[in-house]
């Protein structure tokens, strides 16, 4: 009886102990990575005991919920996750800790059209000018795959620019509801909308690779738990997980 009280009474202590350690992380994550944290988030907050109040912005852009906007207002976050080279921009303007940067996954861009329309060929670079030259309609993103498509894809399909830059909300959406008959974005935020067909990731040679990074801002509340919640992100036993999300992992 007194070896199952003190088994007891070690565990209990040992609860206790671990709600005492237990943070609250702000989390600031951009769209490309998001559908794979919200499967990694929860995972990981069970097995640490800490909690992530997590907030969803662009990684660059004129929009106020953009990460680099909210940091530049002041507000605080324990972890950014976004576009790599937007996160540098932040190392360098001294709001990230540059030896906290850690690398998650790269992220390709893709196609949707309408869900019920007719699946167009875009293997190859005639196939993939062919569609967007005949569409009615084609919508892009304000971060980084959006930037690409509107500055370079285009020219390097030889093609007039043309379509329309969705600020804040998601591409595919649009496309869902009919606004829009070409939805291009990465893989990962496409996949995750109902309403669409994802056709598939444009070309090799007119790709785009967009690589996903975080880091800890200098003024993070827990950057030992912010740092142990990015060495979980890019863990290997992780990667199966990211992978489903329409990411790549990254080569190491």
């Amino acid at each position: 009886m007194k070896s199952m009280f003190k088994t007891l009474t070690a565990l209990a202590l040992g609860a206790l102990a671990l709600t005492a350690q237990a943070e609250q992380l702000k989390v600031m994550t951009s769209g490309g990575f998001t559908a794979a944290y919200k499967v990694l988030g929860p995972q990981y907050a069970q097995r640490s005991g800490d909690t992530l109040d997590t907030i969803l912005g662009p990684s660059m852009g004129k929009a106020p919920e953009a990460i680099p906007n909210r940091l530049a207002r002041g507000e605080h976050a324990d972890v950014v996750i976004m576009v790599g080279y937007a996160l540098d921009e932040l190392i360098k303007q001294g709001k990230v800790d540059p030896a906290s940067r850690v690398e998650l996954a790269d992220s390709r861009i893709g196609l949707v059209v309408k869900q019920g329309q007719p699946k167009p060929a875009i293997g190859t670079d005639a196939e993939l000018k062919a569609v967007l030259s005949n569409a009615k309609s084609v919508a892009y993103s304000d971060s980084a795959s959006g930037v690409y498509v509107e500055k370079e894809l285009f020219k390097k399909l030889g093609m007039p620019a043309k379509g329309t830059m969705i600020e804040r909300l998601p591409v595919a959406e649009q496309v869902a509801k009919g606004d829009y008959a070409v939805g291009l974005q990465q893989v990962a935020e496409l996949l995750p909308v109902p309403g669409v067909t994802f056709v598939g990731k444009i070309p090799e040679d007119v790709q785009s690779v967009t690589r996903f990074a975080a880091g800890i801002p200098v003024n993070a509340e827990h950057p030992k738990q912010a740092k142990a919640l990015l060495q979980f992100l890019a863990s290997p036993e992780v990667q199966p997980a990211v992978q489903a999300t329409g990411l790549d992992s990254v080569s190491r």
